[in-house]
């Protein structure tokens, strides 16, 4: 894995066999660990660190926005995702010799990433220049259970001769970070965001208290330690500004351990005072240290229990891919299991890529994962998109519109992008907010949460949609001047994805508002204003080149000059690294799919044949200069019966990060393309689509896979699903009926009955061509 043979092909973990410098950045990111409130980056202990990292989901820092030329609309500050106090810090001195493996000589070293047990763990064997051998073994964990707390059980054992060790354990604020590269995927850097506020060390107890200059947050850190070694052992602590620290030192003889566990505890707030910040994170680590390590790392292993019980995906005849749809799937829970009311980062808590930004990716792509697998997980990402409902309506007015204009990239619920062709125009964000209520409310009857800020989005959300467009003089309703999920076209007429996704938007919005009559009384809903809603749904505009006879990314697209692929050489790539913007605006080329993604998205709205010749229409205009767009591919490519294209879709989303595909993964993980492996072999391979309010599945492999097998969470019921080449089985582990559909026949399931049904061949046609030199990148190793 990452293009590097000391990476092993594994089902349930990640294990890397010797260091090697050169991919030192991307393994901080894949070995990362969090909890979606608290995030480590998988740092050796003592170093050295390319990208240095702890994150807490939220804190961030805010920098002006400045224009050449200012804009009436224009958001005034950028919020960026900060490094907060470093607690994995724990270095090593063997008679006075720092171990670093950049010198002596380090003779074994492996990093395994256990996907069940939930921890990372690390074992190293080291000669220091002056001949002293050591084995240095650390264990390290993020809790799913204690949101607060992460932990470290580090040990130390000399193999030869009697040997001087001291351990120095450490909390530090402000670590130095590299600069920035251009690259505008990747964070602006600030220095020293942190101001002192308190530092403590007495006993084994360290804390660091800090606040940020403009956003005003206030985040604490702590550690305790229980320290175990020979008689003679000694302990010292001492606080600077941005460094607390406990050192440590025994005189070790071989066979003798010196071990030190670790707990430390995050807290922040805006509003808490100092002592009330630090009380808080005293008292989290008071708890942590009263479960202790081995009761953490049994909770540890229950959560993960739990989750892998519903969310497990089995792949046989590609190990590559069985070892990826996991790794994807335990990054999708790090980055949202304990979030509660709080973004999920593009990246997650695994690197300040885009800033740490949120973006639509969240409910598009991820939510959709958790929604059949960790349903838990999903209303609290909702109500935090509930929560920025002000913020979003503020926009709206200042937009000169009404309802709710959610931002297209946030921390905080306020649009932070000085682009205003996405910033402001990708108005399909509040559909897809929208489309992901729906999900969640259809997967799990969650009535409380539909009639309360449920529908309260629902409803902010159609008033935008009205607003926003108009209808013509034939009575047609057109939504002009916005982007859609395709970065490479902007301020469309009509763009389908948009359109399709908001007729869905006031049509359900309406729906909801008659299931409530009492709860659309108190949001001023009145039969007129649903009526309109339902009337601009009917009439909405769908362009169709009749010529053509396919539908147009958005109105006039297929009349745009193509773009020279020809003359668009590999070192070109991603275009917007390489082009002006206003060339790739006015040619046809897609960054990545769009109006693909709602025939996926909509499935109602287009006919089979629609889709085969959509799909072949615009494959060959696809780039995939994002990392959204291979499982989409993936999933209509399996619909539309191009079953070994859309396994080499499925190959390039499960790669993304592991083999560096986008060449960014230093930068922290794309958590919607991990998600994206669960959705090209559950969505595509598997056929899930949702169905009122329960799914239809259309299953058929590729000639690559065996077998695949897989569990969603519907109505608090689990469905298991094994596909094999020629049948599907379906088993319901709950105690109500469920009716499904099986390739659009109507399936009732029976708790506890297995049911097995054919499944028809796909139908033979011509694989479209992609772009010169864009074909995916599992193609070139199926």
């Amino acid at each position: 894995m990452i293009e590097h043979p000391a990476y092993t092909v594994e089902p349930w973990c990640l294990r890397e066999t010797e260091l090697n410098l050169t991919v030192l950045a991307q393994s901080e990111s894949v070995f990362a660990l969090a909890n979606g409130h608290l995030g480590w980056r998988g740092n050796l202990d003592e170093g050295p660190h390319d990208l240095p990292g702890s994150y807490l989901n939220g804190v961030h820092e805010l920098h002006p926005l400045p224009y050449a030329e200012a804009g009436y609309g224009y958001p005034e500050s950028r919020q960026t995702m900060i490094n907060v106090t470093d607690g994995k810090i724990i270095r090593l001195l063997v008679d006075d010799e720092p171990f670093d493996p950049r010198y002596g000589e380090l003779t074994a070293h492996q990093r395994v990433l256990d996907l069940r047990e939930g921890v990372l763990r690390r074992t190293a064997e080291w000669t220091s220049p002056t001949g002293r051998r050591v084995r240095i073994t650390s264990t390290r964990l993020v809790s799913f259970t204690q949101r607060a707390i992460a932990a470290v059980r580090y040990e130390v054992e000399p193999l030869d001769d009697r040997t001087s060790v001291v351990l120095q354990s450490e909390l530090v604020a402000n670590e130095h970070l590299p600069g920035g590269d251009g690259d505008p995927r990747a964070a602006a850097t600030t220095a020293s965001p942190l101001q002192h506020e308190q530092d403590f060390a007495q006993g084994t107890r360290l804390r660091l208290v800090h606040r940020t200059e403009r956003s005003k947050l206030r985040i604490a850190a702590a550690a305790d330690h229980i320290v175990e070694g020979p008689e003679g052992t000694t302990t010292s602590a001492e606080s600077e500004p941005d460094v607390s620290r406990l050192t440590v030192a025994a005189t070790l003889a071989p066979g003798q351990v010196l071990r030190l566990v670790k707990f430390v505890s995050y807290g922040w707030s805006a509003r808490r005072s100092l002592p009330e910040v630090h009380d808080q994170v005293d008292a989290a680590l008071a708890a942590a240290r009263s479960t202790g390590w081995a009761g953490l790392r049994a909770e540890q292993r229950g959560y993960l229990d739990n989750f892998w019980a519903c969310g497990d995906v089995e792949v046989h005849g590609d190990a590559q891919v069985q070892q990826a749809v996991r790794f994807g799937l335990f990054h999708v829970l790090q980055a949202a299991a304990r979030g509660e009311e709080r973004a999920i980062p593009a990246k997650g808590l695994t690197g300040t890529g885009y800033d740490g930004h949120s973006f639509w990716d969240t409910e598009s792509f991820v939510l959709p994962v958790l929604t059949y697998t960790a349903p838990q997980a999903v209303a609290p990402v909702l109500r935090w998109r509930h929560t920025t409902l002000p913020a979003a309506r503020a926009r709206a007015r200042q937009l000169g519109l009404e309802g709710a204009a959610f931002p297209w990239r946030t921390i905080t619920g306020e649009e932070c992008s000085g682009y205003w062709p996405a910033g402001t125009a990708a108005f399909h964000v509040n559909a897809d907010i929208a489309d992901a209520v729906l999900r969640y409310v259809a997967a799990t009857g969650d009535e409380d949460f539909e009639k309360g800020p449920g529908l309260d989005l629902m409803v902010h959300t159609a008033r935008l949609w009205r607003s926003l467009g108009h209808h013509d003089t034939e009575g047609v309703f057109h939504i002009d001047g916005v982007t859609g999920p395709d970065e490479y076209s902007a301020l469309g007429r009509d763009n389908l994805y948009t359109n399709l996704m908001a007729q869905q938007n006031l049509r359900a919005a309406a729906e909801m508002a008659l299931r409530h009559p009492q709860h659309a009384r108190e949001l001023g809903i009145g039969d007129e204003e649903a009526a309109l809603w339902r009337d601009a749904a009917d009439k909405m505009a769908v362009p169709y080149n009749e010529a053509l006879d396919v539908h147009e990314q958005s109105a006039g697209f297929t009349r745009f000059q193509p773009w020279d692929f020809d003359g668009t050489g590999p070192d070109k790539y991603p275009l917007m690294l390489h082009f002006p913007y206003f060339d790739l605006y006015r040619r046809q080329v897609v960054k990545q799919a769009d109006l693909v993604l709602a025939m996926q998205t909509r499935p109602d709205a287009f006919t089979a044949e629609q889709k085969a010749r959509n799909f072949a229409y615009y494959e060959p205009l696809t780039v995939r200069d994002s990392s959204l767009s291979a499982c989409t591919q993936a999933v209509l490519a399996a619909e539309t019966g191009h079953l070994r294209l859309a396994y080499a879709y499925l190959r390039e989303a499960a790669l993304m990060d592991l083999e560096n595909l986008e060449h960014n993964t230093r930068d922290g993980l794309h958590i919607a393309s991990l998600a994206g492996t669960w959705i090209a072999l559950v969505k595509g391979f598997g056929g899930m689509r949702r169905h009122g309010r329960s799914a239809a599945f259309a299953p058929r492999l590729p000639e690559q896979l065996n077998r695949l097998c897989f569990t969603v969470v519907l109505r608090q019921q689990a469905l298991r699903v094994e596909v094999t080449g020629s049948a599907a089985r379906y088993l319901l582990l709950g105690d109500e009926p469920l009716e499904i559909t099986h390739h659009g026949e109507p399936l009732p399931l029976t708790p506890s009955v297995t049911v097995e049904r054919p499944i028809p061949p796909a139908r033979s046609q011509p694989e479209p061509e992609q772009p010169p030199g864009r074909r995916p990148a599992g193609a070139r190793k199926s």
